[in-house]
Formats: structure tokens, C-alpha cells, sequence
């Protein structure tokens, strides 16, 4: 501390010590600043002159410094790598060069053929218009040609009634009034629809004398029918019902005919008029007898020879379930075939015709040509003898045991009440039905309401008498229903009865059911059948079946909708052409004037050929021999083989005998959105498909924010009036084809599958082709029918879950079938699909037809249906068996027939092929 403070001051005892030490400081600090600048300046200097030259040597490999090439400057190891990514880019560079240099030659090609095909295309455009003017010129030269090969028609002329009639030829008697000498076809011409017109009884004197439940049933009747009109001026037809009228108020047979005569319509002599007597009784009051008709036709049930005009007049039935519909559950089964008694009579003959002849004669000498007046009295001998001799049980009874009922004379009167005698009808396996001893009466009232009630129990009727006329005996065959044996022959009935076997004892009752149940049982079908004769006689074609109106229900479409391979994926089956073309409906095969004119007097059930014959609808009971496909949309073609040829032809033509047709599908849905657009998704690009119909069974709507799948073919959404599964088979308008498939929402179907179904079905057209087979079986603890699905190697049903069926079927069953069966169908919400196959099965008498081997067809992973339910089964089996007492009968027939293709799961080469590809 001491010393620092004298340096500070300089020194306070040496006065040249501070100055020397300021010296050495400046000289330290002189000596490093020369250094640092030698350092600097010299020593780069030196190092340059040094790196300078020492590359002069003559080794030229020991140069290490210096200029260097480009080459050798890359094998420093330290930048070897930035040259690689150096050349890697500029060769990326060339090569985007060359590639941009050919894709503006590809664009300049690619220019030019685009400025080709404009040409191209300019003048396909002109080739396309020149052919179309080809077309057209042509089409219209064929319409030339044709018009000039073909007459030119015209509609007849109406004649309307406020005019003259001078020109239609007289009769010389009303007895001989016939088509052509008392009709007036100008008023029917084939275009006009046959119009009926029909009058108000209440507006004339004699309609407070009807019988009010037959007034009632008529009006009834008439409101329904299709062919009534209200416009009297254009009508073909004008009817007007008399009968039947009340006892103590009937009027004198000069006040009916003054009032007949005096009708708006009758024009002097009532021709195109129609006089109808119903009855409900045994006994008919004959009170047109006495009275002038003119030309006016005459229904009902009793006719003299002497009144009857054949051809002309029409015999009916009686009118027994005047405004009830019969009770199914009281006809008893056709089956057993024999019943107690092989057959029954009973009955009063309250007058009888003796022989003029006083003595007994010998049946001999009846034999030997000396006929008797009245064959009764050898009939009641006859019957009493097979009787008495117990050979068979039978009833015969002469006597009433109560009061007959009133009758004709000569005729045999009904006994007891109508319940008893139902009874017995109902033990017997004939009806004896005697026409009465007066050969003059052609028709009484008491042998039309035994027959009546013999068809309706299911009892042959056999009719002793050829003379009867019976009821639409012109256009029914009655011998296919009915034994008609002339009374000569009584003592050769019994051994005729008892020659007849099992099988055609059922095939006459089964066939005289249906003649009931179509022509007899209600009042619809008695007027309905009626109108049906003189509209067949005079050959105008029936009115087509109605259509069911489809409300549609707006929804969005335009979902893109996906291809599942598997649904598409034919395997080694093929199938055919895939058609590209927009959907067509199938031809319509109405009735045209032509079939008119060509009836062909067949039943249903014993037609032979090709043909496949159907009863007529209570809307069009003309006759059961004429029984063939009607209806708007709907025709029937023969059962065959396709438009000839093998291989490549067959396949081209689908099989069936058209060209090209179409199918549409019917599914059946409630409330499963998401299982319906699946399942519509899966229609995607399906061949033959015309079109989908959803039958929307909800009352709830679908979700305004659901988006349908687009596949291709229009999808119609048709809202119902109530949740049924009777809607699956209304013959709704938009269904255009005859092939109808029923396909359930979950159903899980491959386009081959459902392809080779199509094919099937159009070389059976009367059947039911489909996929899930089941079967009935009879319960023998509790004698009962079941309904089964397990595995089998037999089946009796197709369900229509998954089936093609003819849109006729929608008619029968949405019009024809019994309501009684419809209306089990809505209690128990299931057994449509049983109820169809039985309908099918009644009519053809065919069992169902099975594609493919798969038992189910339900998607997997849906959600559960109604079948699910554990009443399910139980249901049916109730349904088995209530559908059995409707028909009478078992109607569903066991079949182990299975449809493949022949060359399924065969593979052949191309040029080997050349067979049928099917059955």
C-alpha cells in the first residue's frame, strides 16, 4: 500500500524513478505494435511466395495446391455429395425437358383427332338424320301399303230410339224370335262397351209388388256393375225386373203388360229389352205366360215349351242368398269322395200325370215302345227296390213329412225346411233331381233350386229327365257337373252310380263348386252371368278388369347406387343377353272381337292341349269352357317351347314363345328404410327389370331426407289405404308386365338366381316359380294339416316372398278369391303367401315350381321380420286349415320336381354349347 501510494505521487524519495518507468512502457508497447504488424504484413506475404511456387516442381502428382479441372476438384472428399446432387438435378432437368417436349406432341396429336372426330361426328349426325328420313319415309310408305291392302273402317251407326225402326224385319210370331230376327245389333256395336241400361221399378205401378229382398239384392247389384249406364240414349241392353212379386198385391197379368208396353225404350215391340223374374222360392210365378213380350227377352227360372225360345231367352238360377254373402265354414269338404248315402230324393208329387190306359202295364211291354205318359210311378218302384234291397245306404222319400211346399203340377215339391234338407244333402253322394212328369214344363223353379242346393253342399246332382233346360244350359257343360240320364233309364241308374270311380266323382264336385260358387251364390253373380250370356251371344268383348290406382308418393332419387359382385356374378351359368335397352312393358293380350267369335266349349280342369284354361271372375262369368286370361294388361298365351332353334337361339329368346319381355318387381315394405334401400341398391343393373313397385304398407311416410338409389329402372312408391299384406298382390296400374316378381325388403337374391327364376317362369306361366319352398303335412293326433319348413325333399308351396306369379293372380286374388280368406290375412297379419299358392294350385291343379337349391333367402343381418314371432308358425297352421274348409278341400299338391339349368356348373368350350340350357 505503501509503494502504490509513492508511484502515485511520483515518488517521494526518488525523484527518477516515475519517468523511467513511463519509458519501458512506451518501449513495450512500440515493440509488440512493430510485431504484430511484421505478423501481419510479411507473414502472408511469405506464405503466398511459398504456395506459389511450390507447385513448380516437375511432379506433377505432388501438386496440391493450384488450379485444378473440374474432375479432379469432385474427388476432394468433401464435396463429393453436393456433386452428385449437382448432376442428379440437371439430369432431372433433361429429363422434364424431354418429357415436356413429347406431351406437346401428344397435345398436337391429340389436337388433330380431336379436330377429327368433330368431323366425324358432323357427319355421323347427317348420316343419323338421313336415316331417320329413311325411316320415316319408310313407315309411312308401309302405312300407305297398308291402307291400301286394308279396307277402311268405320264405326257402325247408333240408332237411337226416338228413331224409326221401318227397316228391321218382323217375325212372324214372338215364339220364333231369335238373335237375328229380334235383336237389334246396331245398337251394340263392338266399340261401344256393351251399355246397359237399366229402369227404376220404384217409377212404375208393378215395382211396389217386388219381393223387397230381391228389389234390394237387384239395386244393389246394379250400382256395382260395369256395364250399366246411366245414359238410356246410348245403352245396347235396357232391363227392367218384374219378379218375384208378393201374392195379395200382384197385378192382373193386362196391367203388367200395359205397364211393360208403355216403358220410355220399349219402341212398339221391346226388342234390346230384357224381362228378369228372380225367385227365392221353390215355386215361381209364371205370369209372363200370359203375357205379350214382343221381342223383349225373357230371365227366370220356369219356362213352358211353348214360352221358351232357345238361344234367346236365358233360364237362371234362383236367388237364394238374396243380400248375404253364403258361409264358407257351413259347406262341407269335398272330401271324403263317397259319403253316407249314395244318393237321396225326397219329395211330394201333389198331382200326377196318369196314362190314359187304366191297366197296369208291364215294364216289358214300357220297353217294347208302349211308353207310358208318366215314367214317375216307375221311378218310385225303382228307387224303392234299390232301397229296400240294402246294396247301398240311400234315401228316397215320396212322402213329406210336414207340408211340401208349393209346387207345380206334375212337379215334385221341395220337403221340410231348407236347413234339413241341406243336412242330408250333406250325407249323400248323389242328389236325385226328377224333372216333372210334364214334359211341356222345360224348366220348373223346384228342379232349379235342387240343383241349387246339391252343387252348393258338394252332392252330384243327377238329373232324371234330358229335357230339362238348365240353368245357362247354352253356355255351361253340364255333363262335366252333373250325370243328366233320361227317365228310361231308372233301372240302370244304380249300377251307373256305383260304375263311377274316386276320381270323377271328385273332379264333378269339385267342378260343380266352382260352378256355384261363380255363377249361382250371390246376386252379383246371377246378374253378372246374365249380362255375360247376351254379351257373349252377340260377341262383344268383356269390359277389362279394374286396376288398382297407384297413389304415388314423391321421393328423391339420384343415390348412386353401388355394385355388389356377388349379386351379379352369374358363376358358370349363363344366362343370356343382358338387355341395354330402356324398360318396355310386355304386350297386352286383351280380349279382342276375334276370341269372341271363337269361344271353344272347354272346362278348366279337363282342357287338353297346350292350353291352360281359367274360370271367369264373377266380373265376367260368361263360361267355364271359355276360361282364358283377361283383363287390362293381362293375356294368356300357350305353355311351350321359345322361338325355336337351340343354344345361341334359346338363349336369345329367354325361352316362352316372346322375343322380349320384362318383369316387375313388387316389393313389400314397413318402416325398415335402411333394409329397403339395401335391397333396392341390389336391383342395380338387373337385367329384364321393367320396373320396382314399393308398396309403402305404413301410414307414416317415408323421411323427407332419404335419398333412393338410382338403379337404372324407374322405382314407384305407392302408398295403401291400411298396413295389409293383401297389398303385396293388388293389380296395381303401373305394373306393365305380365310377370310379376314378389320379392320381400330383406330378401337376399342373386341376378342369376333371380335371371334363371325369370326364365323358368316363362315356360310355366301358369305357376309359381320361385325360391323358398314349404310344405303342409297332415297331423294325425290332432287331424289337423301343419305347416312345415324344414328341409325336405317334397314341397306343396313357394313363398311369395321371393317369386314370379302372372298379374292375372293379382285379379283372382284381390277380386275372386273368397273375402273370407283376405280377411284372415288382415286378423292374423300373415299366410297371403299360403293363401296365394292355394289359389293357384285350385285353378291349375299343379304344384308350385323350385329354382336353385337354396331353402332361405333372407339377407343377412336384417332385421327381424314378422316370421320371427313365435306365433308365427302357429298362425299358419290355423290358416292351413281355415284356407281347407273355404275351398272344400286340400287344394296344394306335393311335388319333389326341382328346376336347374342342364349345363349348371358344366364347363364346355365355346363351340360346344350348342344345346338347351335349361329343363
Amino acid at each position: 500500500m505503501t509503494g502504490y501510494t509513492m508511484l502515485r505521487n511520483g515518488g517521494a524519495g526518488n525523484g527518477g524513478q516515475p519517468w523511467l518507468l513511463r519509458w519501458s512502457s512506451r518501449i513495450r508497447l512500440t515493440w509488440l505494435s512493430f510485431t504484430l504488424f511484421i505478423i501481419l504484413v510479411f507473414f502472408p506475404l511469405i506464405a503466398h511466395y511459398y504456395l506459389t511456387t511450390i507447385d513448380d516442381a516437375d511432379d506433377a502428382g505432388k501438386r496440391i495446391f493450384g488450379p485444378r479441372t473440374g474432375n479432379e476438384l469432385c474427388e476432394v472428399k468433401h464435396v463429393q455429395d453436393l456433386c452428385r446432387i449437382r448432376e442428379s438435378v440437371s439430369e432431372e432437368l433433361l429429363q422434364l425437358e424431354a418429357k415436356r417436349q413429347e406431351l406437346n406432341s401428344e397435345i398436337a396429336k391429340l389436337n388433330l383427332k380431336i379436330e377429327a372426330c368433330k368431323k366425324s361426328i358432323e357427319n355421323a349426325k347427317q348420316d343419323l338424320l338421313q336415316l331417320k328420313n329413311v325411316i320415316s319415309q319408310t313407315e309411312h310408305s308401309y302405312k300407305e301399303l297398308m291402307a291400301q291392302n286394308q279396307p277402311k273402317l268405320s264405326l257402325p251407326i247408333r240408332l237411337l230410339p226416338d228413331k224409326d225402326d221401318v227397316t228391321f224385319p218382323l217375325p212372324k210370331s214372338n215364339r220364333n224370335c231369335r238373335l237375328h230376327n229380334c235383336f237389334d245389333y246396331s245398337r251394340c256395336p263392338l266399340t261401344s262397351g256393351f251399355p246397359v241400361y237399366v229402369y227404376n221399378s220404384d217409377d212404375y205401378p208393378f215395382g211396389s209388388s217386388l219381393d223387397p229382398l230381391i228389389k234390394q239384392a237387384f239395386e244393389a247389384t246394379v250400382r256395382t256393375n260395369v256395364y250399366v249406364t246411366e245414359n238410356a240414349n246410348i245403352a245396347c241392353v235396357y232391363i227392367i225386373l218384374v219378379g218375384e212379386m208378393q201374392e195379395p198385391v200382384m197385378p192382373k197379368p193386362t196391367e203388367l203388360e200395359q205397364q211393360l208396353h208403355s216403358l220410355p225404350y220399349w219402341r212398339t215391340d221391346g226388342h234390346n229389352h230384357l224381362i228378369i223374374n228372380l225367385s227365392r222360392k221353390s215355386e215361381t210365378q209364371n205370369f209372363l205366360y200370359n203375357i205379350s213380350t214382343g221381342r223383349a227377352m225373357i230371365a227366370q227360372s220356369t219356362f213352358y215349351d211353348v214360352q221358351y225360345r232357345p238361344g234367346f231367352d236365358i233360364v237362371v238360377s234362383p236367388l237364394v242368398h238374396a243380400m248375404s254373402e253364403p258361409n264358407f265354414l257351413e259347406i262341407p269338404p269335398q272330401v271324403p269322395v263317397k259319403r253316407k248315402y249314395l244318393f237321396s230324393f225326397q219329395g211330394e208329387k201333389i198331382e200326377s200325370l196318369r196314362s190314359s190306359l187304366q191297366e197296369v202295364r208291364s215294364f216289358e211291354e214300357e220297353i217294347e215302345g208302349n211308353a207310358p205318359a208318366d215314367y214317375d210311378d216307375r221311378i218310385i218302384t225303382t228307387l224303392k227296390a234299390v232301397q229296400d234291397s240294402k246294396l247301398d245306404f240311400v234315401l228316397v222319400e215320396f212322402t213329406c213329412k210336414n207340408q211340401p211346399k208349393a209346387s207345380l203340377p206334375t212337379e215334385w215339391a221341395l220337403c221340410g225346411e231348407r236347413d234339413d234338407r241341406l243336412e242330408l244333402l250333406k250325407l249323400s253322394t248323389f242328389a236325385l233331381i226328377i224333372t216333372p212328369g210334364d214334359t211341356r214344363l222345360v224348366i220348373s223353379a223346384g228342379c232349379a233350386m235342387r240343383l241349387f242346393e246339391a252343387l252348393e253342399v258338394g252332392a252330384i246332382p243327377v238329373v232324371l229327365g234330358e229335357q230339362v233346360q238348365l240353368p245357362y244350359n247354352d253356355v255351361i257343360r253340364w255333363n262335366e257337373a252333373a250325370l243328366i240320364i233320361p227317365k228310361p233309364r231308372i233301372t240302370e241308374v244304380h249300377f251307373l252310380l256305383r260304375s263311377i270311380s274316386d276320381n270323377d266323382l271328385l273332379a264333378m264336385r269339385r267342378q260343380g263348386r266352382f260352378l256355384w260358387e261363380t255363377y249361382f251364390s250371390t246376386s252379383d253373380n246371377v246378374f253378372s252371368t246374365v249380362l255375360a250370356i247376351i254379351r257373349t251371344r252377340i260377341q262383344i268383348p268383356a269390359a277389362p278388369i279394374r286396376e288398382e290406382t297407384a297413389v304415388e308418393i314423391p321421393h328423391r332419387s339420384g343415390k348412386a347406387a353401388g355394385t355388389d359382385p356377388n349379386m351379379a356374378d352369374n358363376g358358370d351359368l349363363d344366362l343370356g343377353p343382358v338387355e341395354t335397352e330402356p324398360p318396355y312393358a310386355s304386350p297386352k293380350y286383351l280380349r279382342n272381337f276375334t276370341l269372341t267369335a271363337m269361344d271353344i266349349y272347354r272346362n278348366w280342369n279337363s282342357a287338353p292341349g297346350p292350353f291352360h284354361l281359367f274360370p271367369y271372375t264373377p266380373f265376367d262369368p260368361v263360361l267355364p269352357s271359355e276360361a282364358k286370361f283377361l283383363g287390362s294388361g293381362t293375356g294368356f298365351r300357350p305353355i311351350g317351347g321359345g322361338a325355336g332353334g337351340s343354344g345361341k337361339e334359346f338363349q336369345a329368346a329367354l325361352g316362352g314363345n316372346v322375343p322380349r319381355e320384362q318383369f316387375t318387381v313388387v316389393m313389400l315394405t314397413y318402416e325398415r328404410e335402411e333394409v329397403l334401400m339395401n335391397s333396392l341398391e341390389r336391383l342395380n343393373g338387373l337385367p329384364y327389370l321393367n320396373k320396382v313397385v314399393v308398396v309403402w304398407n305404413s301410414p307414416k311416410l317415408p323421411s323427407e331426407d332419404l335419398l333412393w338409389p338410382d338403379i337404372g329402372v324407374p322405382i314407384m312408391v305407392v302408398r295403401t289405404e291400411k298396413n295389409s299384406l293383401n297389398n303385396r298382390f293388388l293389380p296395381w296400374d303401373e305394373i306393365e308386365t305380365e310377370a310379376i316378381l314378389s320379392i320381400d325388403d330383406d330378401a337376399h337374391l342373386r341376378h342369376d338366381e333371380i335371371m334363371f327364376g325369370f326364365r323358368v317362369w316363362r315356360e310355366a306361366r301358369d305357376r309359381i316359380v320361385g325360391f323358398p319352398g314349404r310344405y303342409h303335412a297332415w297331423d294325425i293326433p290332432h287331424q289337423s294339416w301343419l305347416y312345415n319348413s324344414n328341409y325336405s325333399c317334397e314341397l306343396s308351396m313357394v313363398l311369395t316372398g321371393a317369386a314370379f306369379f302372372h298379374k292375372y293372380y293379382a285379379y283372382l286374388y284381390s277380386y275372386v278369391m273368397p273375402q273370407a280368406i283376405r280377411d284372415m290375412v288382415d286378423e292374423y297379419i300373415n299366410c297371403e303367401d299360403i293363401a296365394m299358392n292355394f289359389l293357384v294350385s285350385h285353378l291349375t291343379r299343379k304344384p308350385p315350381i323350385k329354382v336353385t337349391s337354396r331353402w332361405t333367402f333372407r339377407c343377412p343381418g336384417c332385421p327381424q321380420a314378422l316370421s320371427h314371432d313365435d306365433s308365427h308358425f302357429h298362425e299358419r297352421h290355423k290358416c292351413i286349415n281355415f284356407f281347407v274348409k273355404v275351398y272344400g278341400y286340400m287344394p296344394l299338391l306335393y311335388t319333389q320336381f326341382r328346376v336347374d339349368s342342364v349345363l349348371f356348373k358344366t364347363r364346355l368350350p365355346h363351340d360346344k354349347t350348342k344345346c338347351f340350357k335349361f329343363i
